[in-house]
C-alpha cells in the first residue's frame, strides 16, 4: 500500500499550505499505525491458517487468503487425514534377531493381515539345503500335475504322499521324486507356485534342492490359501490334504516352528548332516497359532555343529520372529 501526502507548490509556501500541512502532518501517524495494523492483522491471519494447514497435513496447500471487507481469512486445505507411517517390519526383526548367532533366514506372515516379515543372517539372496522341508514341495507339485490331468491321486500316491509327510520317509520321497520328474518337475510347478529362488537337486539328490526362507513362506501361503485367494494355484482339496497330512506329523517331529506357538500345528521339518563338513541343515517350515492368530513361519539354517545346536537355533529364531508381527505398531 502507498500513501500519498499533499504535494507543496515548487518554490514557496502559503500561510494557508502550511496549516494544511500541519494538520495533515498531525493525522500521518495515525493513518500509518491504522495501515500497520491492518497488516498485522492479515499477516496474522494468515499465518494462522498456515500453521493450522501445516498441522493437519504436511501436503496440504493454503490456496487462499484475503483481507478485503474487514480482513476476512479464507484457506483450502486438504481434509483427508495423514496416513499413518509406514511400520518396518524387515528391520524390527533385524533387530529382534540381532544378537543370534549362526547361519539362517526367515520369513514370517500373518495369515490375518498380511502383514510379513523377513531376515538373512548372512546374504540376502543366500540359498540353503531343502533336506526334507522339500517334501512339502513335491507333494504340491504332485497334486498340481494331478490337478493338470483332471485326475485325483492313485492310492499308491497317497500311500507314498502319507509317510512322506507324516513320517518323513525317505524311500517314498525318491519314488514321488521321480513321478513328478525330478528337478524337472519341481521347477515348472514352482514357477506357478510364486517360488523364485529355489532350484530342484541334480539326479535323485531331492535333498539338496536349493532355497530361500521368502520362497518357502510362498509355498505354505499356496498350501494355506483361503477359498477367496484368487492367487492360489492348488485347488481346495490339494490344499485341504496338504494340510492334513502336515497338521498329522509323528510327535517326535515337531520341534522347530512350533517354539513359537503349537496350537493349530502343521510343519514340516528337515535335518540333514552334510558328509563333506560334518555339519547340519536345519530346516522348519508350517504354520502356528498363537493368541488365536495364525501364522506362517519358514527358517533355514545350516553350518550347525550338532543336529541339536541346529535345532536349538531354528527355534530361538521363530521365538523372536512371530512377536514382532503381533506387537504394537
Amino acid at each position: 500500500m502507498v500513501v500519498t501526502g499533499v504535494r507543496p507548490s515548487i518554490g514557496g509556501m502559503s500561510s494557508g499550505s502550511r496549516r494544511r500541512r500541519t494538520r495533515e502532518a498531525r493525522r500521518r501517524p495515525l493513518l500509518y499505525a491504522a495501515v500497520a495494523s491492518t497488516v498485522l492483522v492479515a499477516g496474522t491471519a494468515a499465518t494462522t491458517v498456515y500453521v493450522k494447514a501445516q498441522a493437519h497435513d504436511a501436503t496440504a496447500l493454503v490456496s487462499q487468503v484475503s483481507t478485503s471487507g474487514g480482513s476476512s481469512v479464507s484457506s483450502s486445505a486438504s481434509a483427508s487425514p495423514s496416513p499413518s507411517p509406514t511400520v518396518d517390519r524387515d528391520a524390527l526383526l533385524a533387530e529382534a534377531l540381532s544378537g543370534q548367532g549362526g547361519h539362517f533366514s526367515v520369513a514370517v506372515l500373518d495369515v490375518e493381515n498380511g502383514t510379513s516379515a523377513a531376515y538373512a543372517s548372512g546374504s540376502a539372496g543366500a540359498t540353503y539345503d531343502t533336506a526334507s522341508i522339500v517334501k512339502v514341495d513335491i507333494l504340491a507339485t504332485l497334486l498340481l500335475q494331478a490337478q493338470d490331468d483332471g485326475r485325483s491321486l492313485t492310492a499308491q500316491e497317497k500311500t507314498y504322499a502319507t509317510a512322506m509327510i507324516e513320517n518323513s520317509d525317505n524311500a517314498s520321497t525318491t519314488a514321488l521324486w521321480d513321478i513328478i520328474g525330478r528337478a524337472d518337475g519341481l521347477d515348472a510347478a514352482n514357477e506357478r507356485l510364486g517360488l523364485t529362488g529355489t532350484t530342484g537337486g541334480g539326479g535323485p539328490l531331492w535333498g539338496l534342492t536349493q532355497t530361500t526362507a521368502t520362497d518357502q513362506l510362498a509355498l505354505l501361503q499356496q498350501v494355506f490359501a483361503a477359498d477367496d485367494d484368487a492367487d492360489a494355484v492348488l485347488d481346495a482339496d490339494a490344499r485341504t490334504y496338504v494340510q492334513g497330512l502336515m497338521g498329522n506329523v509323528e510327535a517326535d517331529q515337531q520341534w522347530g516352528i512350533s517354539a513359537a506357538g503349537d496350537d493349530g500345528l502343521a510343519i514340516k521339518n528337515g535335518w540333514l548332516r552334510r558328509s563333506t563338513t560334518g555339519l547340519w541343515d536345519i530346516n522348519s517350515v508350517g504354520r502356528v497359532t498363537v493368541e488365536g492368530k495364525q501364522y506362517l513361519v519358514a527358517v533355514v539354517s545350516d553350518g550347525s555343529a550338532t543336529q541339536q545346536d541346529g535345532i536349538d537355533l531354528v527355534e530361538a529364531v521363530a521365538k523372536a520372529a512371530v512377536p514382532v508381527l503381533s506387537a504394537d505398531a
